[in-house]
């Protein structure tokens, strides 16, 4: 199949812009691979002290292969926790994966974990602020895990927001070491999406009480496994299927399943058979390249996906040396249909996905019309047809089947001929207040224009009190809430302010929302635009707007207006300061807020490329000078000129 012209010129045009950065990022990892293949496992070189320390509490049976230099050894990097739904099941994978890759010739250690918090609980509490920091800290946890110098592969266990992303970052920092990530699927389906949004209504209404929303929610949410819906645990699954970095099919099977067990073991050998060491070398950083990159953007538009990945993609194509900007997406968007209708997007999630074809049907059909590039590396071998195969136990043995079906249920998942919208789920707005994201996937035709008086707030606490004060009654309106960046106070998910403002939707209330701050999977039938850039904290137009001033949002054409003269205006409002930014350990990420980037750019404490770059060199950072104080750090951002370029490409 030809490749769709659209999709072809933005990969070429990424690949131009990255040539140098790409360059210098490929040069070191060959330099570490071809040192890695010519000595053999990687602990072969240490000292004799230093691999004493490796091998000291390995069970008697490894210690002989350790002690060898032999064999290849595989880090397991787990984010385990048995509070967190999508990551309990990890809690048995270890020992799974060491004795498959024992049975494949090779040896596998615990090298690390990482955090992994839950959006979910931290939603509206102090602790939701250091969520997107913690994408950073858990790319240098797993950096960290790897520095040992012990291991020829990588599995990376991580599900939700930001560990994906910061596991993806961390690992390409080891580029010439193979990885594959090793998913633990969705819980099975529990209450239906429909009853449990219209509860959350409800409660907003206060029709309803603590106790039958908790009833709901604990319905929802019941078991070992990822939560159902389509936000951002959902949407790494899919990107790394399409990026090839899961087993074909492995993405979305249930946890505690013969078929999920079988999968696991299936990594641990397969790891083995990736390393330098074996027959089909595929170190991370070789897979990872602009052919993949844009691969998971494009998998991102057409199921409507999490916005987050507007700033996580970014940050991830830039640990590659890769320079992938929103106006990259945006071309992208108007190219790729949408073809997936799952929750938030629809009332499916994604077992009843996975049920009517899933990421096979997906992958096929967005590669019959050349919507994907088939020729790229993936840990399955070359070319990602080989993702078009579903697994399956036939008399206990594991086995891959190519999928030829079309889907199931053409309410859940369709091919690219009959597309639920001939774009994708994302867009991007632009205009004099900035630029920002807009999901559009669950927005109705008739909601996507708005044109409406400010109502502005400097916190999503202070929303909700006028809404439960019936202060917005009656009225239309665009929530302004502002000083929710990443420099401001970590850029937390304003994930409360949905059910609030789809109340007064359903009541025939024309509303939208404008932001700084983040609503990821939670983006539904609201219109909105977020992650504006720049932002209030860092000195940008939003912090200018004043109560009554129109705001033109157009989501179709890709617009944001404020309809008055901000001129001769002062900002209002500001970021609590390091002194009042404190509690549930906040005051220990002060460093994160001066060193963070615009959202535009990954809104990232590494700058915008995670290789050297031939003008600025290492580090590309955002840093405002030594000492400066936060109120000074938001003058001093740097911004990169391969994106500044890469605007006026679009334009």
């Amino acid at each position: 199949m030809t490749m769709n012209p659209v999709i072809q010129e933005i990969t070429d045009r990424i690949a131009e812009r990255s040539a140098a950065s790409r360059t210098a990022y490929l040069a070191r990892i060959r330099r570490d691979g071809e040192a890695a293949r010519a000595k053999g496992p990687a602990r072969a070189h240490l000292g004799c002290a230093n691999l004493a320390h490796g091998f000291a509490a390995a069970p008697a049976e490894d210690k002989p292969v350790l002690r060898g230099t032999a064999k290849p050894g595989v880090a397991i990097v787990t984010s385990y926790n048995d509070m967190l739904s999508a990551h309990q099941p990890y809690e048995t994978y270890p020992g799974e994966l060491k004795q498959a890759v024992r049975r494949a010739g090779g040896v596998a250690q615990v090298a690390g974990g990482v955090p992994a918090m839950c959006d979910g609980i931290t939603q509206g509490r102090a602790g939701m602020e250091l969520s997107l920091y913690s994408r950073d800290v858990i790319a240098m946890s797993a950096a960290i895990a790897l520095s040992h110098d012990m291991f020829d592969a990588s599995l990376l266990l991580g599900v939700c927001d930001k560990i994906v992303p910061g596991l993806f970052i961390g690992a390409l920092h080891f580029g010439h070491l193979p990885a594959i990530f090793v998913p633990a699927g969705p819980m099975a389906s529990g209450l239906p999406n429909k009853v449990k949004a219209r509860t959350r209504q409800l409660f907003a209404e206060g029709k309803v009480g603590r106790d039958e929303l908790l009833n709901a929610e604990a319905e929802s949410y019941h078991s070992p496994g990822t939560c159902t819906f389509y936000g951002t645990a959902n949407s790494n699954q899919a990107i790394m299927e399409v990026m090839g970095l899961h087993l074909p099919g492995s993405t979305f099977v249930n946890p505690h399943t013969e078929l999920r067990h079988a999968l696991t073991e299936a990594a641990g050998k397969r790891a083995v058979e990736i390393t330098a060491h074996g027959r089909e070398y595929t170190p991370i950083g070789e897979l990872v390249d602009e052919k993949s990159i844009v691969n998971a953007c494009v998998a991102l538009l057409a199921t409507g996906g999490s916005t987050n990945h507007t700033l996580h993609l970014v940050a991830m194509a830039a640990a590659a040396g890769i320079v992938l900007t929103w106006d990259d997406l945006a071309c992208l968007s108007k190219a790729v249909p949408s073809l997936t209708k799952i929750y938030p997007n629809g009332q499916a999630d994604v077992n009843h996905f996975r049920d009517a074809g899933g990421m096979q049907v997906l992958i096929g059909s967005l590669l019959d019309h050349g919507l994907l590039h088939g020729d790229v590396l993936t840990v399955a071998g070359r070319g990602l047809d080989h993702y078009r195969s579903a697994p399956s136990l036939k008399e206990g043995v594991l086995v891959w089947d190519e999928v030829t079906s079309g889907s199931a249920d053409l309410d859940v998942l369709r091919p690219v001929a009959e597309p639920f919208s001939l774009d994708g789920g994302i867009h991007m707005v632009d205009g004099n207040l900035g630029r920002a994201v807009s999901k559009v996937s669950a927005v109705k035709p008739e909601h996507l224009v708005i044109e409406a008086p400010a109502k502005v707030f400097d916190d999503q606490l202070e929303l909700l009190r006028a809404f439960e004060a019936g202060e917005l009654d009656g009225q239309d309106f665009v929530a302004v809430i502002r000083f929710q960046g990443p420099s401001a106070n970590g850029m937390p998910e304003l994930h409360k302010l949905t059910p609030p403002m789809s109340v007064l939707l359903d009541r025939g209330q024309r509303v939208a929302i404008v932001t700084d701050g983040r609503m990821s999977g939670a983006s539904g039938k609201v219109p909105a635009a977020i992650h504006l850039s720049p932002e209030a904290a860092d000195g940008g137009p939003i912090a200018l707007v004043r109560d009554g001033d129109v705001i033109r949002l157009d989501s179709a054409a890709g617009t944001l207006e404020v309809l008055a003269d901000l001129s001769e205006r002062t900002p209002e409002g500001r970021a609590l300061s390091d002194a009042e930014w404190v509690g549930t350990g906040r005051g220990l990420f002060a460093a994160f807020r001066r060193m963070a980037g615009p959202a535009e750019y990954g809104a990232g404490v590494f700058g915008v490329a995670g290789a050297e770059h031939p003008e600025h060199g290492p580090g590309l950072g955002f840093k405002a000078p030594a000492g400066a104080s936060h109120a000074e750090a938001g003058s001093h951002v740097t911004l990169d000129a391969h994106h500044e370029t890469a605007r006026g490409e679009a334009r």
